[in-house]
């Protein structure tokens, strides 16, 4: 059984061979660095580790931001075994045993589950019933949206706690103090305050990251003082927090998505940017540009359409690193370019109107007549042909019998459907005109 069980009836000794970042965990509210929403005394957290109690709950928030820790300071405060578990790792004889424990001792237990999101549907269902009777507290870590990973029974039983990642001065703080943690071991070990802020900066809110590189200076020289210029060279420059498949992908599209709408060209630079140095596929950009040039610019700018096809095909031609300067050309024009979502709606209305009249027949006129007996029966009869006409304007029936449609496409007022408001405005001038025929647009 994957599992560390930790009782915090007796204080906790701080050992010299465990991880830096278990070596200074908080173990009261008053040591967390960030989440304030939780950590200030008038929070709903807060009060509630003062009166001894604990919740179900979900932490939802990126590496390294104290998910572990205020599992461990809510079952501390509330006098409960605690027993931590990866779904990783872990399944339902697992999950089974901690309950097993906790019944034979008769006292609801923690059970801190990190990774809770890679659960499948029937493991979580082993847990509900124990949260339910009071066997179990349970408390989960995940760094994905739990609405889209945990089923709504779980999440009914839980509370969602959102957790930030940590600002760049919370992380100075907890560098700071797992210094004067190391100097315990090594009192020549120091590290400059500028060299604290880059490791702090360079951390990306992940404290846990962040006493990871500490703890490797002290490996490679406890005994010196470190300058910025040489923790820069020892550490790596963190690759950015990214999922092609979690949220973080979806969010980032997102915003690319929303700045084009709002046409702020440079904040759709910088997202654009964001992504691709994160390593996303420059063609999953290029296809959503695609969409973004149909949706959100459609017929206000007919060319954005070509702009962003166009750009597509340069990547498949050049690749990276040169294919991608078509993304960011793209990106302008379609930020700068007027917007309408009038094709867009009107697709939606098309659709909506579509499978409400899937039974509407096709009027005869409209037919196709290729055999001389469906002639016979009418098929194409009295079709005006539109290019007999001078103005190759036409008015007969062309929705199914009983269909009453005003207007699918509405344009507006900017850019090229400017153009089209004036054509439809004219064709339904001359159609008005040439109306007595006997044939109307609709029947009823």
């Amino acid at each position: 059984m994957s599992s560390r069980q930790v009782s915090f009836l007796e204080p906790l000794i701080a050992d010299v061979s465990a991880p830096l970042a278990f070596q200074i965990r908080p173990k009261t509210l008053l040591d967390v660095a960030g989440q304030p929403e939780l950590t200030r005394s008038d929070s709903w957290f807060a009060m509630m580790i003062a009166e001894a109690r604990s919740c179900s709950c979900i932490f939802w928030g990126p590496p390294g931001v104290g998910k572990t820790t205020l599992a461990t300071i809510m079952a501390n405060a509330a006098d409960l075994p605690f027993t931590q578990l990866s779904a990783v790792s872990a399944g339902k004889a697992e999950v089974q045993a901690v309950v097993k424990q906790a019944k034979q001792s008769g006292q609801t237990r923690l059970l801190f589950l990190d990774e809770i999101h890679r659960f499948n549907k029937a493991q979580q269902d082993v847990l509900l019933p124990y949260i339910e009777d009071g066997t179990l507290v349970l408390v989960g870590a995940s760094t994905e949206n739990p609405s889209f990973s945990l089923n709504n029974a779980l999440l009914s039983r839980c509370r969602i706690v959102v957790l930030n990642a940590l600002e760049t001065g919370d992380i100075e703080a907890i560098l700071m103090r797992a210094c004067e943690q190391l100097r315990e071991q090594s009192a020549a070990f120091n590290v400059q305050k500028n060299a604290i802020n880059w490791l702090a900066e360079n951390a990306d809110g992940d404290a846990r990251y962040a006493l990871n590189a500490l703890e490797s200076l002290f490996d490679a020289g406890a005994t010196k003082v470190w300058t910025k210029a040489e923790v820069e060279n020892q550490s790596l420059r963190r690759a950015a927090r990214y999922d092609r498949d979690g949220d973080a992908h979806y969010d980032l599209i997102s915003a690319l998505h929303k700045c084009i709408r709002d046409s702020d060209a440079d904040a759709a630079l910088y997202w654009l940017a964001r992504m691709l140095e994160a390593g996303e596929q420059p063609l999953y950009i290029a296809r959503r540009l695609i969409r973004i040039a149909t949706e959100d610019v459609g017929l206000a700018d007919p060319k954005a359409l070509n702009v962003a096809l166009d750009a597509h095909r340069m990547f498949e031609i050049l690749g990276s690193p040169e294919g991608e300067q078509g993304l960011f050309e793209t990106v302008i024009y379609l930020a700068l370019a007027p917007k309408s979502n009038a094709a867009y709606m009107a697709e939606k209305a098309a659709r909506s109107l579509a499978k409400k009249t899937q039974q509407g027949e096709v009027p005869m006129h409209l037919r196709n007549a290729p055999t001389k007996l469906m002639k016979q029966l009418g098929h194409g009869k009295d079709y005006q042909y539109a290019h007999n006409d001078v103005d190759a304007v036409v008015d007969q029936q062309h929705f199914p019998n009983g269909v009453v449609v005003e207007s699918l496409y509405k344009p507006g007022e900017r850019g090229f459907e400017r153009t089209l408001q004036e054509r439809l405005t004219w064709l339904e001038q001359r159609r008005l005109e040439k109306k007595g025929s006997g044939n109307s647009r609709s029947a009823s």
